[in-house]
Formats: structure tokens, sequence, C-alpha cells
């Protein structure tokens, strides 16, 4: 199977979106956007990620710094295209602050603090497993990618 034929049988499948953030060497913040985040274990509460070595976050994500997980909501599009594009400010026009060196998105919904406990290479990817040690969590509908579109959504009957 061919990395297009594969990449659009794999838009068919629902997922959750999320902005994973990261203190740079510089000390600036930098992020990404991420549909590949998956829930890894409850002892120790841990979270797998998988994030492309193209990635310019992808040095400081890798190199064990805490790094913060944010699942977008409804109404979270804007976010989500400003992390998966690649301007080089993409903190600008955000409300964000520091949680001890991790930038953290202020009206992210969920927030968790993580730290890299493991992680492989495999193709042009990096898994990193990151251990929660914080967060929060608010009640929200998900900003869910479907068929390469950010405008879908889950809502609670």
């Amino acid at each position: 199977m061919s990395a297009t034929q594969f990449t659009d049988v794999m838009s068919r499948l629902a997922a959750g979106l999320a902005v994973l953030t990261v203190r740079s060497g510089s000390g600036t913040p930098c992020g990404l956007l991420v549909s590949s985040l998956a829930s890894y274990s409850t002892r120790p509460p841990s979270v797998l990620v998988s994030i492309a070595r193209s990635s310019r976050s992808w040095q400081w994500l890798v190199e064990g710094a805490p790094f913060g997980t944010h699942l977008l909501a409804r109404g979270d599009e804007d976010t989500a295209r400003v992390f998966a594009g690649r301007s080089a400010d993409k903190f600008a026009r955000l409300d964000w602050d520091w949680d001890d060196g991790v930038p953290r998105l202020r009206h992210s919904p969920v927030y968790l603090r993580c730290t890299v406990a493991a992680r492989f290479d495999h193709g042009d990817h990096t898994v990193v497993i990151g251990d929660v040690g914080g967060g929060r969590c608010a009640e929200t509908d998900p900003l869910v990618y479907y068929r390469r579109a950010y405008d879908w959504r889950l809502r609670r009957p």
C-alpha cells in the first residue's frame, strides 16, 4: 500500500485532537497538533503519542523536557489550525502561561503535564510515552478530526 493510500484510509478513523507544548532549547514555547495520542497506562498514568521527526518541536519533545498535552474542544478549530501550521510563533495570539517551564494553553479544557518516560523510533516518527504528573479537566465536547477536517464534533446525547 502506498503512503498516499494509507493516509487516505487512516483519514477515515475519527481521532481527537491535541496540542503538545514544550519549551525549546532557547527558552521559547513551541508546539504541534497531533491526532496520534492515546491513553497508555493507568499505573502509572501515562499517554502515548507519535511525533514526526520532521516537526520543529520534535527535538525538544524527545529529549526529555516536560511537555504539556492539551485536548481540544468544540470551538478550538482556530487553535488546531495554528498548531498544524508552520508559524514561527504559534503562541503570539494565544492566551497561555508557563506551568513550571511547560507552556500551558489557558483555555484548554484538558491539560496534562507530562514527563518523557520512554521513547522509540519507528519509520519517520518517534513514539513517546509520557508519564502524567498532574493537570486539569473540564467537561466539554471534543474536537474530532475525520476525513481531513477539524470541524467534526461528537456531542453527548
